[in-house]
């Protein structure tokens, strides 16, 4: 199943309910495996970023879904990257001409 790292920043929205920030991250994690996904890491951070998550989620159209509906709830905004794993990138690698 592909995997999916986000970085997000709290909008000030957020910021300024950031004691609803665990209710909406359990409310993500609902939504996450109602789309056949699991969080595998969630991460509070500081620089640039306010938190990071780590997802498995079936289909890049099922991580474009996510990411909609996270951020029209307008507490955070956010970039998904899709991440490779080690097999998968050495799959990738072995394949090259």
């Amino acid at each position: 199943m592909p995997h999916y790292i986000t970085l997000f920043r709290f909008t000030q929205k957020g910021a300024e309910d950031i004691k609803g920030g665990p209710a909406r991250l359990d409310a993500a994690k609902k939504g996450i495996e109602a789309a056949g996904g699991k969080i595998k890491g969630f991460y509070l951070t500081m620089g640039r970023y306010d938190a990071v998550a780590v997802v498995e989620l079936p289909s890049d159209e099922a991580a474009a879904k996510i990411a909609l509906a996270n951020a029209s709830r307008g507490s955070i905004r956010g970039e998904t990257l899709r991440a490779f794993t080690e097999e998968e990138y050495r799959k990738l690698i072995a394949s090259l001409p």
